[in-house]
C-alpha cells in the first residue's frame, strides 16, 4: 500500500471516530475527575523527549482535574529495577511503565490490571472517545498486551527507521535509499565507505542495544526467530544464521570499534556527516534535523527499514502506561484518568509536536503534520506489518538478553563463528526456559 493511500485510511479512520465523540457529549474529564480531585498520582518516567512532551503538557491536567501527578524520573537502565523494587516492597507506584519486553513480567506478577477490569470498576471515568481501535493495532498488541489481554495504552513508542544523508547519496550517485538490506551491503556499501566515512553503522553496545538494536534487527528480516512453534531455540536454522552472518560481511561498511557504539554514538556520527546511514528510533529525529545538534540537518531524509528477504520487519520498542494493582481505589481512578488523558486523541497532535511519538492512527492524518515531521510517513509504513515479539516479551527476557549480548558480541568481534555463538544463546536461552516451566507445561508458550 502506498504512503498515501494509508495516510488517507488513517485520516478515514480519524473522521469515524468523531462520531464517538458526539455520542458521549455529555461526559467531560473535569467531570469525570471531581470524586478524584486531590489524590496524587506516581508515575515513573524516563529521561526521553516522550516523557518530556507529557510533562509539558502535565500542568493542563492537574489544573483541569484536580489531581496531582508526582513524575519519578530514571534512566531506561534502572526504569524496570526500580518498578520492581517498589511493587515488591508494596510502595506507592500507581502507574506502571511497561517496556516492549517488560509486559509479560508485569502481568503474570498481577502488578499491572487488566484495562477492562478498570473500566469495569470505574465506568464512568471512561472517556466515550478513547477509541481503543484508533491505536496502530501492531502497537497496541506490541506494547500493551499480553497473552490476549490489553493491560496499558501505548505511549513513547517507537518503530527503527531509516535516517539517511541525503546529500551523501546523491554525490556518490544515489537518488535514493536502498529498499533491501542486501542493496544497502553489496552497492551503497563499496559506494559510500571511503576517505573517513562510512556507509552504515549499527548501534552494537553490549547492554540491550546489542540484543534488541543488533542482534535481533538481523535476524528478522531474513526470516529467522528467536524461538520456534515449540519455543526452541530457532537461532541455527538457515534463516537465523543469513541474518548473523550478513550482520558480519555487513561490519566493514561501517566504522572501527562498531560494537561499542551505543545510540549516542551513532547518532553523532550521522549528525556529524560521518555516516551516510543508520537505523535507529523514530524518537531521535528532533535530535539529527537541529541545527544546534546536527551538522546534516538540510540532508536528512528518513525512509523505513530495508526489507530482507522475508519482508520488511523493523525494530519495534516503547513503552505502554498500565494502572498500578497496589494503589488504592482512589489512587487506581486518578492514575487511569491520567494515563486515557496522556494518550489520548485530542492531545496526540500535541505530544507530537512538542517532540514526542504517538500510537495514535488519527495524530498522522494531517498532511501539514508529515511535512513538519519527516519521519511521519515512513513511521506510518513500519506499523502497519511488524513482529510484536519482536524481542520475547516474556518474564525471563531479562536474563535472556544478557546470554543475547554476551554472545552476539562475540560473534560480531570474530571470538566465535555465528554458528558456535548461536549455539551458546540457544542451549542457555532453553535452560533458561526449561527452569521457567515451558516445557513441563506450567506456563503457555507465550511471548
Amino acid at each position: 500500500m502506498s504512503i498515501r493511500k494509508l495516510l488517507c485510511s488513517v485520516a478515514l479512520s480519524g473522521v469515524m471516530a468523531t462520531g464517538a465523540l458526539a455520542e458521549g457529549h455529555g461526559w467531560s474529564l473535569a467531570k469525570a475527575a471531581e470524586p478524584y480531585a486531590g489524590t496524587t498520582v506516581d508515575v515513573v518516567f524516563l529521561l526521553r523527549p516522550g516523557y518530556e512532551a507529557i510533562e509539558a503538557m502535565l500542568p493542563a491536567f492537574e489544573e483541569e482535574t484536580g489531581i496531582k501527578v508526582n513524575v519519578i524520573k530514571h534512566p531506561y537502565e534502572n526504569a524496570l529495577g526500580e518498578q520492581v523494587r517498589d511493587f515488591v516492597a508494596g510502595g506507592d507506584l500507581d502507574v506502571v511503565l511497561i517496556d516492549l519486553v517488560w509486559i509479560g513480567n508485569f502481568a503474570e506478577n498481577d502488578w499491572a490490571l487488566p484495562l477492562a477490569d478498570v473500566q469495569a470498576k470505574f465506568p464512568d471515568i471512561v472517556d466515550p472517545d478513547l477509541d481503543i481501535d484508533d491505536f496502530f493495532p501492531l502497537v497496541l498488541n506490541a506494547f500493551g498486551s499480553w497473552n490476549g489481554t490489553t493491560y496499558g495504552l501505548p505511549v513513547d513508542n517507537y518503530s527503527g527507521l531509516m535516517f539517511y544523508n541525503r546529500c551523501m547519496l546523491e554525490e556518490a550517485g544515489f537518488d535514493g535509499p536502498p529498499e533491501t538490506w542486501t542493496e544497502l551491503k553489496d552497492e551503497y556499501g563499496p559506494a559510500l565507505t571511503k576517505d573517513g566515512k562510512y556507509a552504515f553503522a549499527l548501534q552494537s553496545k553490549r547492554n540491550e542495544t546489542q540484543s534488541a538494536d543488533s542482534f535481533a534487527r538481523m535476524i528478522w528480516p531474513f526470516g529467522g526467530s528467536f524461538l520456534d512453534a515449540d519455543f526452541k531455540s530457532n537461532l541455527n536454522s538457515p534463516e537465523s544464521q543469513a541474518g548473523l552472518q550478513f550482520r558480519q560481511d555487513l561490519m566493514q561498511y561501517m566504522p572501527d570499534g562498531i560494537v561499542a557504539y551505543d545510540h549516542a554514538e551513532v547518532v553523532n556520527g550521522f549528525a556529524q556527516g560521518d555516516i551516510a546511514m543508520i537505523t535507529e528510533w523514530s524518537a531521535f529525529y528532533s535530535s539529527v534535523v537541529s541545527p544546534e545538534t546536527s551538522k546534516v540537518a538540510d540532508c536528512v531524509e528518513i525512509a523505513p527499514e530495508p526489507k530482507g528477504p522475508a519482508g520488511r520487519k523493523p525494530a519495534l520498542g516503547g513503552f505502554s502506561m498500565a494502572v498500578a494493582s497496589q494503589a488504592d481505589e482512589a489512587e487506581q481512578a486518578a492514575a487511569y484518568l491520567f494515563i486515557q488523558w496522556a494518550t489520548s486523541k485530542a492531545n496526540a497532535v500535541e505530544y507530537v509536536e512538542r517532540g514526542g511519538v504517538s500510537a495514535r492512527q488519527s495524530a498522522y492524518e494531517d498532511p501539514a503534520l508529515a511535512e513538519t515531521f519527516k519521519y511521519i510517513p515512513a513511521l506510518v509504513e513500519s506499523w502497519q506489518d511488524g513482529v510484536p515479539e519482536f524481542r520475547p516479551r516474556f518474564a525471563e527476557w531479562p536474563e535472556i538478553t544478557e546470554i543475547v549480548q554476551e554472545w552476539g558480541t562475540k560473534m560480531m568481534l570474530g571470538e566465535v563463528t555465528t554458528e558456535e555463538g548461536a549455539q551458546e544463546i540457544g542451549t542457555r536461552m532453553e535452560a533458561v526456559l526449561d527452569d521457567a516451566g515451558y516445557y513441563s507445561g506450567d506456563k503457555p508458550l507465550a511471548q
